[in-house]
């Protein structure tokens, strides 16, 4: 497991911020990675091992996630809100370009940020997630964020993290399992194994269907001078792929690539998203600038 070291800065409104922070080559723009909605920074742990040495990566706990402190005001848990957390992010960390790696609600914050700050960006991994979102997609992540789950044994949460995903990895082991719920799940001091995140970021994403959705196209169209890397999952419900070539067509630097028989989202350690990923790394290097 590769080494890192935990950074920690403060948000505007006060709240303690985490992300880890895994040494690689200097000269190169680090690799900011965003996980999605309910998930951590340990979700990336397997780029980092891959890619760390070669690469910086900053693996961030959003606000209400992981290590980061949760918000008095679950109004907050919103992309405008993680953008400029990441601005503060940048500016107490004096990182300059990056790359910016997002899954699923990352993504959307990835496209936000090159929206803010043109030129920030390297490059960007946009993993199953795009300007439009799929309903069926929104209608199942709302059916289960935001509640409450504790399981007795590690065991018992890696039963239930695969009743509740089989149809995502409908070829992972109980070994994948395991690692999913110990990425999803903490230890309480008491022995219980719940949720790592605040359950009140379901707040204001269940009430979002409330008013019309952002356009997000003239945020996707903020990466149109850098590599792109748009993943979709070929059994995904949140990313269409209609949405997904539309998106590689609107972007002159950017590759598609679906990844077989997984659905919302690819962990990047599948063979195709780490080729693919390794692929829009080697574009960076050529040009870091």
């Amino acid at each position: 497991m590769a080494a890192y070291d935990d950074r920690w800065w403060q948000a505007a409104d006060g709240v303690r911020l985490h992300a880890r922070d895994y040494p690689g080559d200097a000269t190169r723009p680090p690799l900011v990675c965003l996980p999605g909605l309910t998930r951590n920074a340990r979700d990336y742990a397997a780029l980092a091992d891959r890619l760390a040495g070669q690469w910086r990566v900053l693996a961030v706990d959003l606000r209400g996630r992981g290590e980061s402190g949760a918000a008095k005001d679950p109004a907050s848990y919103v992309p405008a809100t993680y953008v400029a957390d990441l601005q503060a992010m940048a500016a107490a960390l004096e990182l300059g370009r990056c790359v910016v790696v997002g899954t699923s609600l990352g993504g959307m914050v990835a496209m936000l940020l090159a929206q803010a700050e043109p030129g920030r960006l390297a490059g960007a991994v946009l993993n199953d997630v795009g300007p439009a979102i799929e309903a069926a997609g929104l209608r199942r992540i709302r059916g289960y964020v935001g509640r409450p789950s504790s399981f007795p044994t590690w065991m018992h949460a890696a039963r239930g993290v695969q009743e509740a995903n089989r149809d995502v990895y409908p070829a992972w082991g109980i070994e994948d399992w395991l690692a999913m719920a110990k990425r999803l799940y903490r230890l309480t001091a008491s022995g219980k194994i719940v949720l790592d995140y605040d359950l009140k970021i379901a707040e204001p994403f269940r009430t979002a269907d409330a008013a019309p959705p952002p356009d997000l196209w003239p945020a996707l169209d903020a990466l149109r001078a850098v590599p792109v890397l748009v993943v979709r999952g070929e059994r995904s419900d949140v990313l269409s792929a209609a949405t997904a070539r539309r998106m590689a067509a609107a972007l002159p630097g950017a590759e598609l690539v679906t990844v077989p028989g997984v659905g919302h989202a690819p962990t990047l350690a599948e063979r195709a998203a780490a080729a693919a990923l390794d692929r829009l790394l080697a574009r960076v290097a050529r040009d870091p600038a």
